[in-house]
């Protein structure tokens, strides 16, 4: 069977997350493969490289589908949109191209890269709403990036790491997070070649404590090393969370 790479833009708000999930709740995965079995009558289950939460976002996420017979990678991509379109998915696929069959979106990928949102106003947002966590008391973006600086290398995340975690290790290194003020909006930038299940959107929450002045890098840093959920901060929400790129070795 030809195997394709699909590279993938969606809006996780609508969804239940990235993967399918029980009746009733619709995902970004069960929504390609419907418009997949639509446009080539193959029932299939695709692979993509994160399985994001509910809400949030992606803006290169990258998966695999097996079919049974060969497309024109364009044909696959305009057709699969297009059944997309009809179905009013907020899911793109940006490219197709045919891969080897030992090329898979998730366990082949060796980095990925996540962009999470402030929008550091007094008044709420309109045109971004849904695409960003509000904080409407300033934060400081410098105290924040020094502090994340305590977080970078390999680490015991189990603070960071939800309790439903099924990840075997906690053990992951962190090899960029990077926070920047662009105006209005403070932007968190964090690769890794794997993450903890909702490890970006922890840190971003304890950072937050940060950047209120409510702790320092010191206590960043404490709450790392007691290797405890409860010693976390705020879990962000995941609204202004988009996976922004999947690395694999190059060919």
């Amino acid at each position: 069977m030809p195997r394709y790479r699909l590279d993938i833009e969606y809006d996780g708000g609508p969804y239940s997350g990235w993967q399918r999930q029980a009746a009733g709740q619709h995902s970004v995965q069960a929504a390609i493969e419907q418009a997949i079995e639509r446009f080539c009558a193959d029932a299939i289950s695709i692979r993509g490289a994160g399985r994001t939460d509910a809400g949030v976002h992606a803006t290169s996420q990258v998966a695999h589908a097996d079919l049974s017979k060969d497309w024109p990678a364009d044909t696959v991509r305009d057709a699969v949109n297009a059944y997309l379109q009809r179905a009013g998915e907020r899911v793109t696929i940006l490219g197709a191209a045919a891969v080897p069959d030992d090329f898979d979106a998730r366990f082949s990928a060796i980095g990925r890269h996540y962009l999470y949102r402030i929008a550091n106003r007094r008044a709420p947002p309109a045109l971004d709403m849904g695409k960003v966590w509000w904080v409407p008391k300033r934060l400081d973006a410098e105290a924040m990036h020094e502090a994340a600086k305590v977080l970078l290398g390999r680490h015991d995340f189990t603070t960071f790491r939800s309790t439903q975690c099924q990840a075997n290790s906690p053990l992951r290194t962190l090899e960029r997070l990077d926070v920047t003020r662009q105006g209005e909006t403070i932007e968190v930038r964090t690769s890794a070649r794997s993450f903890l299940h909702n490890q970006v959107r922890s840190m971003v929450g304890s950072l937050k404590r940060v950047g209120e002045g409510a702790w320092t890098a010191a206590d960043l840093e404490a709450a790392l090393e007691a290797r405890d959920r409860a010693a976390c901060g705020q879990v962000a929400p995941p609204d202004g969370l988009f996976l922004t790129g999947v690395d694999y070795p190059a060919s």
